[in-house]
C-alpha cells in the first residue's frame, strides 16, 4: 500500500500544468502514488499528462486515468478517489503547485498526531502578489474536535476554509464514505464536503507551514465564468442544510449552517452583475425560492445579525419568495 494518494484533477490547464507536475516531483518518494485524472481536456493537457506519467514513474507510482467526456472537478476527484490505494489522500488542482518537500513534511505531521485530517495554511498567488491564507483556527499542532470547530455562527470557522487540497485525510475517512464528492455539482462541491467531513469525522489537528500555491483569476475558473454552472451553489448549500437538520446536534450546527448559506447567496447576488443576464435572473429567483425552504424563525434571526446592506439584498427577496415567484 502507497503511504500517500495524490489526486490531482486536470482539465484544460496546459498553461499551468507544466508547474503542477514539477512540484509532484519535487515532492516524490517511491512510496508515493500521484493519480492524475484528465478531466476531458480539449487543449494540449493530455499530451503534457502522458509525458508527466512516464517521467514522473522514476520517482513515484503513477496512474494516469481519463474521462471520455467532460464531468466536472467533483467527479474527477471521485474517480482519483476510486482509483487511490494510499494510507493517506491528499489533494491538489491541475493549476496550483506545491512547495519542495512540503508532501513528506504533511505525512510526517498526520503520522505524529494519529488524527483523522490535518489542515494547512496555504498560499494565495494572484497574478505576482501572494499572500498567506490561514486556517481561521487558533491552535496549531494539536489534536481538536472537527465537530466543534464549525462553530461559532457568527465567525469565519474551520468549516468556511473549503480548500479541499490544503491538507490530507487518513483512508479511515475513505472507508466511511465521508471524502467523497456530490456528483454533478458543478461548482461549490467543496462546501457540503467540508460540512460532512467536520460532522462526521473524529479529530483532526492544523499544521504547519504553508504548502499549497493557489492559483486565483484562472481565466478557465468557474469563479470566473458567468454561466449556469456557478448557480450550482444553490444545490449544495440545499444539502448542507438537509443533513445538518437531520444531525443530533441540530440546534447548535444549523444557525451556522441558514447564516453560510445566506452570506454566499448575498455574495452572489452583489456580484449579479458578473453573469450572462438570463443566469442573473435565475440567481434571483433561486435565490428567492432558496430564502423560502429555510426555516423562517431561524432566517430572521440571521438576518438581524447580518450587515444592512446583506440583510436588505436578502429580506427583498425573502419578499419575493413570500409571493411565490421563486423558482427551485
Amino acid at each position: 500500500m502507497p503511504k500517500l494518494s495524490v489526486i490531482v484533477p486536470f482539465c484544460n490547464v496546459r498553461p499551468y500544468a507544466p508547474d503542477t507536475v514539477r512540484s509532484l516531483r519535487a515532492n516524490a518518494r517511491p512510496d508515493f502514488e500521484f493519480i492524475l485524472v484528465d478531466d476531458h481536456s480539449e487543449d494540449g493537457t493530455p499530451a503534457i499528462l502522458e509525458r508527466a506519467a512516464e517521467e514522473l514513474s522514476d520517482v513515484a507510482q503513477v496512474r494516469l486515468v481519463r474521462h471520455d467526456r467532460n464531468r466536472g472537478i467533483a467527479s474527477a476527484r471521485n474517480t482519483g478517489l476510486d482509483a487511490a490505494r494510499g494510507e493517506y489522500l491528499a489533494f491538489l488542482d491541475g493549476d496550483d503547485w506545491l512547495a519542495p518537500g512540503y508532501l513528506p513534511g504533511l505525512v510526517a505531521a498526520v503520522e505524529g498526531l494519529g488524527c483523522d485530517f490535518v489542515r494547512t495554511d496555504h498560499v494565495r498567488v494572484t497574478g505576482r502578489a501572494r499572500s498567506v491564507q490561514r486556517v481561521p483556527v487558533g491552535l496549531r499542532d494539536e489534536v481538536l474536535d472537527p465537530r466543534d470547530a464549525i462553530l461559532p455562527a457568527d465567525r469565519t470557522t474551520a468549516v468556511d476554509y473549503v480548500y479541499v487540497w490544503a491538507g490530507a485525510y487518513h483512508r479511515r475517512l475513505l472507508e466511511r464514505g465521508l471524502l467523497h464528492f456530490t456528483e454533478g455539482l458543478r461548482t461549490a462541491e467543496d462546501r457540503p464536503w467540508a460540512w460532512r467531513l467536520h460532522r462526521e469525522a473524529e479529530s483532526f489537528a492544523v499544521v504547519g507551514p504553508p504548502g499549497v500555491f493557489y492559483r486565483r483569476g484562472v481565466a478557465s475558473s468557474l469563479t470566473r465564468i458567468g454561466d449556469a454552472r456557478r448557480l450550482d451553489f444553490i444545490h449544495a448549500f440545499d444539502q448542507i442544510v438537509a443533513e445538518t437538520a437531520a444531525d443530533r446536534d441540530a440546534g447548535r450546527l444549523l444557525p451556522k449552517a441558514v447564516r453560510q448559506y445566506c452570506a454566499i447567496m448575498a455574495h452572489h447576488l452583489a456580484e449579479e452583475d458578473a453573469f450572462e443576464p438570463a443566469v442573473a435572473g435565475r440567481l434571483r429567483a433561486m435565490c428567492a425560492a432558496a430564502l423560502g425552504r429555510l426555516p423562517q424563525d431561524l432566517l430572521a434571526e440571521v438576518l438581524e445579525t447580518m450587515d444592512v446592506g446583506r440583510s436588505a439584498r436578502l429580506r427583498r427577496l425573502r419578499r419575493r419568495a413570500g409571493t411565490g415567484k421563486g423558482a427551485a
